[in-house]
Parts: C-alpha cells; sequence; structure tokens
C-alpha cells in the first residue's frame, strides 16, 4: 500500500492535494492538475529525481519533461519515458525505455499490471504498454486497465527514487 508520509511531511503535504498518491494520472497529456503543487515542488529543494515524480504525477507536463531530460541515469530516463508515452510520442518514448535497460521496479510492476488485468507477459516489457496505451479508447476497459497499471508504475518509481535520494545517517563513529 502506498504511504505518502513514508517520504516525508513536504512530500506527503504535496500528495494529498490530489489523492495522496492515488491519482489516476491520464495517458495522455493533461493541464497541470494544481498549480498550487506545481509552485510547491518548483520552489522545494526536494531532489530532482523526486520532483521530476511529483511533476509527473501532478500532470504538468513541460516541467516534468524539462526536469527529467537533465537527469542522465536510468531512473531519469524512466521518467522521461513516461513523459513522452504520456504526450504522446510512442517512438521517442520508447527510444527512452531503452535507455533505461532493466530496471528493478519491473518485477514489482510486472506483477501488479497482472493483478490490475494487463496481460503482458512473465516479464515487464516497457515498449509493450506504451503499445497498450495508444491502443486504449477513452471509456474502454482497456484504458482502465491502462490507468490503474500506470498508476502502480508512478507509485513503485516514486518509492524507489524517493528512496535513493534520501540523505545517508550519520556516520559512524
Amino acid at each position: 500500500m502506498f504511504d505518502p508520509q513514508a517520504y516525508g511531511s513536504e512530500v506527503a503535504h504535496l500528495l494529498s492535494l490530489a489523492d495522496d498518491g492515488r491519482r489516476l494520472m491520464p495517458l495522455a497529456r493533461a493541464s497541470c492538475a494544481s498549480s498550487e503543487a506545481r509552485d510547491r515542488i518548483g520552489r522545494s529543494s526536494l531532489p530532482n529525481l523526486v520532483r521530476a515524480g511529483l511533476y509527473l504525477y501532478f500532470s504538468c507536463w513541460q516541467e516534468a519533461h524539462e526536469l527529467a531530460q537533465e537527469i542522465e541515469t536510468p531512473d531519469g530516463s524512466y521518467w522521461h519515458a513516461i513523459v513522452h508515452r504520456q504526450e504522446p510520442d510512442p517512438g521517442n518514448a520508447g527510444y527512452w525505455f531503452r535507455r533505461v535497460g532493466a530496471h528493478p521496479i519491473y518485477p514489482a510492476l510486472c506483477r501488479a499490471a497482472a493483478e490490475a488485468g494487463y496481460q503482458g507477459g512473465p516479464r515487464w516489457d516497457p515498449i509493450a504498454f506504451v503499445d497498450y496505451c495508444e491502443r486504449a479508447r477513452p471509456g474502454s476497459a482497456e484504458e482502465a486497465i491502462a490507468l490503474q497499471v500506470q498508476r502502480a508504475e508512478w507509485q513503485l518509481l516514486f518509492d524507489h527514487c524517493a528512496r535513493r535520494a534520501k540523505p545517508a545517517g550519520p556516520a559512524p563513529s
């Protein structure tokens, strides 16, 4: 179960502006869901990977894109790929997913996707999911599944990035 409190009070407050991290983000680029969130994220000192994920969560597409493209890591490429999947620009999304490689969240995402009704096979294939999102029509059963999978993907990737970005505790003396 996704717990926004696990990431500190600043992130928990931001996520409280839209369903506490359980928002179903649109499959295609949409208007920013919260100008308050956009402004707070922009002023925050949170790590860029966390900020990119938060911008994406609130559908602040331009801000998410600008930040993600500056993060030259597999995690940054993952956020960048999702941004392009939502643009929608499937070719560009595929390019960035290929740069991600085998991401550590893929096994858990594959299980979550299967639980949501997405039958993508025994291993997560992000390119196949891009294609699935492209075919999902508004109001269809496929769209409902894709939205749930996308939410699970966001939660898993956000958790991964936020936990990696936490500063280490004090060094032992």
